[in-house]
């Protein structure tokens, strides 16, 4: 790891720099593929699924009898552990549910807000290196609480033409209506122009790697919404003396196993604390089945000393990061003065794998600074909100000559027109 000791303030936006996404040197790969599959549908995908996954696949539908042997190869160990998740993630979600109000801007003037599910959405769930089961249930859940109609999951089958177990029992618990083998741009654009298998879906969500951010981008422009920006996964800790230093590795170790893009940063005010935990980075990552990953991550993570808390908090505000864990004496004061990161572990006890997994909140998070303006998955992204107005003969009366004023200094006319007709209607 890179260690810089108390840097300059001038020089942060180099320091907190994330690893390249050169999104557009794939352009032209990703357009190829997109361009197929809405042209050629089910065929497309199934090529690019024999070119890029070495499977070779007759239909892309999972069966209810895969589902079935699915169930029965997961643990009972597993089944109870992704059980506890999804009714963690699932309560927390359901207190997010939105509650219109009707407001009164003016006698006879009654405006108010409705929440309707999106109608059918798209899930995006890895294959890679890993079987991203709980991403189903991130994302799953709250498209079922909200109401949503059809959701659809793509991901991608290993060699023998089978999706992960684990991920096809999480399907079910969380309530996902159909899944289907594809990964990669060839599953985005499916799901973004629907085949004679893939429903079209209206709103796209998941993590991938930098194609799959690529085929989401293009997509967006002009076919189909998606959840947010997304870049490699990334983490900042935020310590002082006090912090754990086996605790603040782990969790840097944590995150830098997920991908050799990934990105973690330690801010410290304690060099103690920072030279502690590099010793202890080495002697953890040594036991790691996937510190070859990781190493990789680590060549572009920094420890960095700064010379108070004030300018650590600063730097984290800075950094925007997708996990914030705060590793200090007074974290909670800490906290509330945080205003950029997608999700927030407070105190020694409050791993980023808590938030991963099972406590509750969402783990799909905006990435590559986009904390600064994005939120993350959450309830409200699978629901939109309606605007109902409703003025009566009183209201017109009482806001009508205002209208009337401001459209015809917009020079609108036919504005001003619709009002003054009930404004002289003759009762």
């Amino acid at each position: 790891m890179n260690i810089i000791t108390y840097p300059d303030r001038a020089d942060w936006g180099s320091l907190l720099k994330r690893p390249a996404l050169d999104t557009d040197s794939l352009r032209s790969t990703v357009d190829e593929i997109l361009g197929r599959v809405r042209s050629e549908g089910d065929r497309a995908v199934i090529e690019y699924e024999e070119k890029f996954d070495k499977v070779k696949l007759d239909s892309l539908a999972v069966t209810a009898e895969e589902f079935k042997e699915a169930e029965k190869a997961v643990s009972i160990e597993l089944k109870a552990a992704i059980m506890l998740a999804h009714k963690n993630i699932h309560a927390f979600h359901s207190a997010q549910k939105f509650e219109g109000k009707k407001v009164v801007t003016l006698p006879g003037v009654t405006c108010w807000q409705k929440a309707v599910p999106v109608e059918k959405v798209g899930l995006y769930v890895p294959g890679g290196t890993a079987p991203l089961f709980s991403t189903v249930l991130m994302l799953a859940t709250p498209a079922r609480i909200a109401g949503c109609g059809e959701i659809v999951l793509c991901s991608p089958p290993d060699r023998s033409g089978k999706i992960h177990p684990a991920v096809l029992y999480a399907a079910q618990v969380a309530g996902v209506s159909k899944v289907f083998k594809a990964g990669g741009v060839q599953a985005i654009g499916a799901m973004a122009y629907g085949t004679a298998s893939v429903p079209k879906v209206y709103k796209i969500f998941g993590p991938g790697n930098q194609y799959v951010t690529a085929a989401k981008q293009q997509v967006s422009l002009r076919d189909v919404a998606i959840d947010m920006p997304a870049g490699p996964s990334e983490v900042a800790v935020l310590a002082d003396g006090t912090a754990n230093p086996a605790f603040v590795a782990s969790d840097l170790l944590s995150q830098a196993e997920h991908g050799v893009d990934s990105q973690v940063i330690l801010v410290t005010t304690s060099p103690e604390l920072l030279e502690q935990t590099q010793k202890e980075v080495e002697r953890q990552l040594e036991q790691l089945p996937r510190r070859q990953i990781a190493m990789k991550s680590l060549a572009s993570s920094r420890l960095i000393l700064v010379k108070d808390m004030e300018e650590g908090i600063a730097m984290v505000n800075e950094y925007a990061p997708e996990h914030l864990i705060i590793e200090t004496k007074n974290y909670m004061d800490i906290a509330e003065r945080i205003v950029n990161a997608g999700s927030v572990f407070l105190g020694s006890y409050s791993p980023e794998s808590a938030g991963d997994y099972a406590s509750g909140t969402n783990h799909t998070l905006p990435t590559n600074g986009y904390a600064k303006a994005y939120s993350g998955v959450s309830l409200d992204s699978f629901i939109r909100k309606i605007t109902f107005q409703e003025v009566t003969q009183e209201g017109i009366a009482t806001i009508g000559p205002a209208i009337e004023v401001l459209a015809a200094n917009e020079y609108l006319d036919a504005h001003k027109n619709a009002v003054s007709l009930r404004l002289n209607r003759k009762i």
